[in-house]
């Protein structure tokens, strides 16, 4: 028998995942409460802390368990049929990825060793969770704003491995798969290349990274980060280079910095390949992943105003015009 209490159950007409159950309390410490995630807090179940050189700070960035997770390590999923329907037990992993050892030391605010010792730590447990071959797709992402589902007030992003690939990222591999079987290209590739060409949707170059707004945003000011060398794994991106993440750090942090000026809710998504453990013959998933994806981060500004673009998910509605937003973004004064 399943229970209740969180489990997975399969939309059979989007074929989406969705994980429900009966609500939990919430985990979010009370504002006058000591921060759980400080430096000097009772430390949480701890998976795993990058070092610092800071002297007098333990750490730069860690990962610890969620207080209350949505999904946990321990069993098999137990996919099985309800009639029609399909549900399986919430088998993952759900983690709390502490950006710094300071409360408010955010990824904008940040200076950039800090923001790449952040991003490899996050590298380092997507490459640790694709070992686990119940695992299909890890997730990082970072919800700040009230409107955004903001959890904890200390500078927080967290992780989230599943037995599925969320829609959203199936959509992107078999687009990718598609374009490639017809252009032997990567499409991302041929965006970026096409983008940098016109320059109407840049918002900053550094190094081997791209700042842009998408020619089909779904949100106003939508913004994603590209590598400009193709690679599809991010963790192999950050983990088999010696240098260069500096600069992927610096825009991350400076493109934060101008979506602040229109907004200071956002959500802030890492796209990056699946557990390629996990092949389909019929599908013909994986088999060209290395040449037809590109890793990349998505950020979706949340606008009061204009709350109605989010309200139809299918079809979605942007009174902002990339181009437009792009002068803005350009425009906005930030730190060097």
């Amino acid at each position: 028998m399943f229970s209740l209490r969180m489990e997975l159950r399969k939309d059979p007409i989007t074929r989406s995942w969705v994980i429900t159950g009966d609500d939990v309390p919430d985990a979010s410490p009370r504002t006058d409460s000591p921060c759980r995630f400080c430096a000097d807090a009772t430390t949480p179940l701890q998976v795993i802390a990058s070092r610092t050189e800071v002297e007098g700070v333990p750490w730069s960035a860690r990962s610890v368990v969620h207080p209350l997770p949505l999904y946990r390590i321990e069993g098999e999923p137990s996919r099985r049929g309800d009639g029609l329907y399909d549900r399986m037990r919430s088998i993952g992993a759900h983690e709390v990825l502490v950006e710094n050892s300071r409360h408010n030391r955010q990824l904008w605010n940040a200076n950039d060793n800090e923001i790449e010792q952040f991003l490899r730590l996050a590298a380092q447990r997507i490459k640790d969770l694709k070992g686990d071959a119940r695992l299909k797709y890890i997730s990082i992402f970072k919800n700040h704003g009230v409107n955004a589902g903001q959890e904890f007030e200390h500078a927080t992003s967290q992780l989230t491995a599943t037995t599925f690939v969320p829609r959203r990222v199936l959509y992107e591999l078999r687009a990718g798969r598609d374009y490639y079987e017809k252009k032997e290209r990567c499409v991302f590739c041929d965006i970026i290349g096409q983008e940098e060409r016109q320059g109407l949707r840049v918002v900053e170059l550094r190094g081997d990274y791209i700042a842009m707004c998408p020619y089909a945003p779904r949100v106003p000011y939508e913004t994603w980060i590209l590598p400009r060398v193709h690679e599809s794994s991010f963790e192999r991106s950050a983990l088999s280079r010696t240098g260069g993440f500096r600069d992927l750090a610096s825009l991350l942090r400076r493109t934060l910095q101008r979506i602040r000026t229109i907004t200071e809710e956002f959500h802030l998504v890492l796209h990056t390949s699946p557990n390629t453990i996990h092949g389909s013959e019929s599908l013909g998933y994986w088999k060209t992943i290395d040449e037809d994806y590109h890793w990349h981060f998505e950020i979706l500004p949340i606008l009061g105003a204009k709350a109605k673009s989010y309200t139809f998910k299918e079809v979605y509605y942007s009174p902002v015009a990339s181009e437009t937003a792009v002068k803005r973004l350009r425009d906005a004064k930030i730190d060097s």
